[in-house]
């Protein structure tokens, strides 16, 4: 790098550190939400970690619910009102996301692996099916391989971990995902963003993006960009690929066949969601692969119907 270019990132560095701090207020992300849709609880998981979950419904089994990057435990409420007649139904804000804490968190796999880990053992949930979606599909599958006796079944949509990725990728992919690139974020690109998860974006996650869109004048704000960038570098940093072969338990995997984000376009050019499907799954000893037509990458919003059925006549199979 020349000197003088140097001392230009310094400066465009410290400008985003000035427009960072001069965006603050004194309400917090949990101030500018809306409200959740059924009574919050918190968890402890340490003296700076704080965890918001709602718990529904009952039945023998558990279901416990993990979000994907950059969203939170809302995402999951068409699928809470689904079974919560039937089952006990937990879905969890990870730490940085949502009502859960902000704070200076690593967000990798292991690390909210662990999280979910603690959780389950302090609310002594037995016979649980972890279901995540996205991210939170490859905090399941770590959460799974951390301590796999704890957990009953697997369901994972449009999981992320099945995609590989050399490391000139990788780092391509921190260097773009950055907590600057997603503080300052345009309202157009935020939804730009929100579309390409959808093959027909439903008018009802349009309360999810004027959260995110209000949350960026927050106190915390900045915290939540450095988690959601983590996040990323989390996923490409502790890859599970080679590891689908030790998931012990049985597995639904399900991929929209029109996911735009899964295969990234534009590192694995050629490359399909079903190609991705099938390769993670054929690692797995104990998995079925469902694809769903006319679907994108948030399943549970474009065809909330036929996954539903899916998930059920797993459960029930």
């Amino acid at each position: 790098m020349k000197h003088g270019t140097k001392h230009i990132t310094i400066l465009l560095l410290s400008l985003m550190s000035v427009a960072l701090q001069g965006q603050q207020t004194s309400q917090t992300i949990n101030d500018m939400i809306a409200p959740y849709h059924y009574p919050v609880k918190y968890h402890d998981v340490d003296d700076s970690t704080q965890v918001a979950y709602i718990d529904e419904g009952q039945g023998e089994k558990t279901l416990l619910f993990i979000h994907g990057l950059a969203t939170y435990l809302p995402a999951w409420y068409s699928s809470i009102e689904a079974f919560k007649k039937d089952y006990r139904c937990i879905a969890v804000d990870l730490p940085g996301y949502g009502r859960s804490s902000k704070g200076d968190y690593p967000a990798t796999m292991s690390y909210y692996a662990g999280v979910i880990n603690k959780l389950m053992k302090s609310l002594g949930l037995k016979n649980v099916t972890l279901v995540g979606h996205s991210m939170g599909g490859q905090v399941a599958l770590t959460s799974v391989l951390t301590e796999p006796e704890m957990y009953r079944e697997l369901i994972l949509l449009a999981p992320a971990g099945f995609e590989t990725f050399k490391e000139p990728q990788k780092n391509w992919l921190k260097s773009v995902f950055t907590p600057e690139s997603v503080f300052h974020s345009t309202e157009e690109q935020i939804r730009a963003n929100w579309k390409l998860n959808f093959y027909n974006m439903p008018e009802s996650v349009e309360f999810m993006i004027k959260d995110r869109l209000s949350m960026k004048e927050a106190v915390d704000f900045e915290a939540y960009c450095r988690s959601v960038a983590r996040g990323v570098a989390g996923m490409l940093d502790e890859p599970v690929f080679d590891r689908l072969k030790e998931v012990p338990i049985e597995t639904l995997v399900v991929y929209g066949e029109n996911d735009r984000l899964i295969p990234n376009a534009y590192l694995n050019p050629g490359m399909t969601t079903r190609d991705v499907a099938r390769a993670g799954v054929a690692e797995m000893p104990k998995a079925r692969l469902e694809i769903i037509a006319q679907c994108g990458h948030f399943i549970s919003f474009d065809k909330p119907d036929k996954i539903h059925e899916l998930i059920r006549t797993f459960l029930t199979r």
